[in-house]
């Protein structure tokens, strides 16, 4: 057996290196770049790889390791999963820093591979610089954190480890059922040691989208539950985007007149003008939507889990209603007491449309039902035409700025948001033709995924315009990434709405009785009336993006052409109203209520939170 000599660390560059995807008939890397920031932990050993790999295999400087972390979490989710990045970072307090990162890509079911540097494995120095001894267990080191939010985990203690461990590891990265965040702790003294690794480990592989066929006893179910409805609704979710179902939805839908709903997720799904999109489902779901859910007498969940948002925590949709969950894991196919069909979304469709065509008499949803969900949609279109449009008076609110930065977008260009009021306002109101057109991360609604989301995404798709929608909050969470989208390149434009603080928690600490307490700035503790104002617009230019300043939707229409025409990423600020959000549409969200308060307000808000809780009781 011919073998080469080679340290650890190059053994997992070289094995990177040889993986490769097939996507769309076209055979590219599965590992387009690597992010890293480099310490003692990983600079010798995992840095001297890289550096002889980067003709080939290109490494980034990021300025914040978490940031990097979200950066390749947005890439893989804007190209469908199908290619991945990896993220190195020393050990100690930089890997403990993707923590977070790794819990947004385990969340979402996002494919990322984690190298944090780990501890010596010899512990022959220790306590080195940045170690966590744990006092009872000395195999414990901070790269332990991982373990929960990993889908796969290993420490490689000795070379030969990668044997087994990287194979697995690949399996974990491209399986549609496994999919999420993979993590090899590398001990610096090991990612430094050889070892004579057979070549034939290093010979390329190509991987290819697994799809799975729906079970047929299963399949039958779900043709004959799908047979017995009169009201169906389907529930679009983002696993229709990774299996690349999206013609196969619009056939079936088309086919069969049955209205469609997406979540955060699966917005994107089908074209906003299509005729069976009657908008988002939800918490921050449209007016149309809603109502049908709670009429619906069977729900079709395509790729979703149904999450809490999704779902108005379990109290929107009608409790007498079937539900049919079309997922490629049984672990989600059977949650709600649905029914399950597993399978990949894109081979299950088609099968559910065939059987549907098989008898005397193919199925079609009552009449009166198609009638009522064109109408509803008619009237929420019309909805979100008005609350869009500018104002002209005040400081103008979230729906007014969405409705200018979507008129200023293409038809291929994108939007990306994470956290606060905005994804709520967005999955209500933006509208997009592109199916990769609405980049939200909801699953984990991490504030500060918003910057460094619009890197990966522009990373991504470079052709689209990328427009990061941004509160202040998140901003000041985490910007370090509008430098580094200037270092390379990648332009994105940035809005950031100045609302003076966590305005979406305000509204909620509010609507749960609470007084305004430490979410804007002019409640929360501080030497004068509220923290001084910051100049966001400064702030960007400092970074070395271009950027301005508007005072209202005029101004901003302006501004965001002159962003579109920069070379360089550019930010917009802007003040805002954060006690104004789009009243149409929504539904009941479960946020606890104390039980006990000396606040009339609280007890009045524990009322109605028990009213809504009943509710909830009827589909549980």
């Amino acid at each position: 057996m011919s073998t080469i000599r080679l340290t650890m660390s190059q053994a997992v560059i070289r094995y990177m290196q040889a993986q490769k995807v097939n996507v769309a008939g076209q055979i590219k890397p599965l590992f387009p770049g690597v992010w890293a920031i480099f310490g003692h932990g990983n600079v010798a050993g995992l840095g001297e790889a890289l550096y002889q790999a980067r003709e080939t295999l290109p490494t980034y400087r990021a300025h914040n390791e978490q940031a990097m972390c979200h950066a390749a979490i947005a890439f893989t989710k804007t190209l469908n999963r199908r290619q991945v990045m990896a993220c190195t970072a020393s050990a100690g307090p930089g890997s403990v820093n993707m923590v977070t990162a790794a819990a947004v890509a385990h969340v979402n079911r996002l494919p990322l591979l984690l190298l944090p540097g780990d501890t010596f494995a010899t512990r022959k120095p220790d306590p080195v610089l940045q170690q966590v001894e744990n006092f009872h267990d000395h195999t414990l080191t901070s790269n332990d954190c991982f373990k929960p939010v990993s889908r796969f985990f290993d420490r490689i203690t000795r070379p030969e480890q990668l044997l087994t461990s990287l194979p697995q590891a690949m399996r974990v990265l491209t399986d549609p059922v496994e999919c999420g965040p993979v993590t090899l702790a590398l001990p610096q003294d090991i990612q430094t040691e050889a070892y004579d690794y057979p070549e034939h480990f290093f010979v390329e592989k190509v991987h290819h989208l697994r799809r799975q066929a729906a079970d047929p006893r299963e399949l039958d179910d779900a043709i004959a539950l799908i047979r017995s409805a009169e009201r169906p609704l389907l529930v679009a979710g983002g696993g229709v985007h990774y299996a690349e179902a999206l013609s196969e939805l619009d056939a079936f839908v088309s086919r069969y007149q049955v209205p469609v709903t997406e979540t955060q997720a699966g917005k994107g799904a089908l074209p906003w003008d299509h005729a069976s999109n009657v908008g988002t489902l939800g918490v921050t779901g449209s007016a149309a939507a809603n109502s049908l859910a709670q009429e619906a007498d069977l729900i079709i969940a395509v790729g979703t889990r149904l999450g809490d948002f999704a779902s108005g925590s379990r109290a929107l949709i009608n409790p007498e209603a079937k539900i049919l969950c079309l997922n490629v894991a049984s672990f989600d196919a059977v949650k709600h007491y649905a029914q399950p069909l597993v399978g990949d979304a894109r081979l299950s469709l088609v099968s559910l449309k065939d059987g549907l065509e098989q008898g005397t008499a193919p199925w079609r949803p009552a009449s009166s039902w198609s009638e009522r969900a064109a109408a509803l949609r008619v009237d929420w279109n019309a909805t979100v035409e008005r609350v869009t449009q500018d104002r002209g008076t005040g400081l103008p609110c979230d729906a007014e700025v969405v409705g200018a930065v979507n008129r200023a977008a293409g038809e291929r260009d994108i939007v990306v948001c994470a956290a606060g009021g905005l994804p709520g306002e967005l999955q209500k109101l933006w509208r997009t033709r592109f199916d990769r057109g609405y980049h939200m991360e909801y699953g984990y609604s991490c504030m500060g995924y918003e910057l460094a989301g619009g890197l990966g995404t522009k990373m991504a798709l470079p052709d689209s315009e990328v427009f990061v929608m941004v509160g202040d909050g998140s901003y000041l969470m985490m910007n370090s990434e509008i430098a580094t989208s200037v270092m390379l390149g990648h332009k994105i434009i940035a809005v950031v709405l100045d609302n003076r603080g966590y305005g979406c928690i305000h509204r909620l600490q509010q609507f749960c009785g609470g007084p305004g307490f430490n979410n804007r700035l002019e409640d929360c503790l501080s030497v004068e009336a509220g923290a001084p104002k910051t100049d966001f617009a400064a702030h960007a230019a400092a970074l070395g993006a271009n950027s301005e300043k508007v005072a209202n939707i005029a101004e901003l229409e302006q501004a965001l052409e002159r962003a579109k025409a920069s070379d360089i990423s550019y930010v917009i600020a802007i003040d805002t109203d954060g006690l104004n959000d789009t009243k149409e549409g929504g539904a009941w969200w479960d946020v606890a209520v104390p039980e006990v308060s000396p606040r009339q307000e609280v007890v009045d808000a524990r009322e109605r939170y028990q009213s809504h809780k009943a509710r909830q009781a009827r589909n549980l």
